[in-house]
């Protein structure tokens, strides 16, 4: 089954987080935050507005973003848990170092 956003909204992955502290404590299941951070499977086509006229999307499928804690609604798609949210809710894209510096 493929799934499709609609509109404005964005299917997201989340990335998993760090299972250790820094100082190398193992952080229990329990213990755990979600992550802020997904990779995005899919985009939908863009918001309209009034006019009719099409908003393309600022972020697109492979792209690493940051999202609010509370942000999008999970959804189970192919046995998998996803999150699906508005373009709105991510808060930024997160860009690979290497990426960053050739800019």
């Amino acid at each position: 089954m493929a799934f499709k956003p609609l509109h404005d909204r964005v299917l997201v992955r989340r990335v998993e987080g760090d299972e250790k502290t820094k100082g190398g404590l193992i952080i229990p299941d329990s213990a755990k935050e979600k992550p802020a951070e997904g990779i995005v499977v899919s985009c939908g086509d863009g918001a309209r507005k009034d006019s009719g006229e099409l908003i393309e999307m600022a972020v697109s499928a492979g792209d690493k973003v940051l999202f609010g804690k509370w942000s999008g609604t999970e959804v189970t798609v192919n046995g998998e848990e996803l999150l699906i949210m508005k373009e709105s809710d991510i808060l930024g894209i997160i860009e690979d170092d290497a990426a960053a510096k050739a800019a």
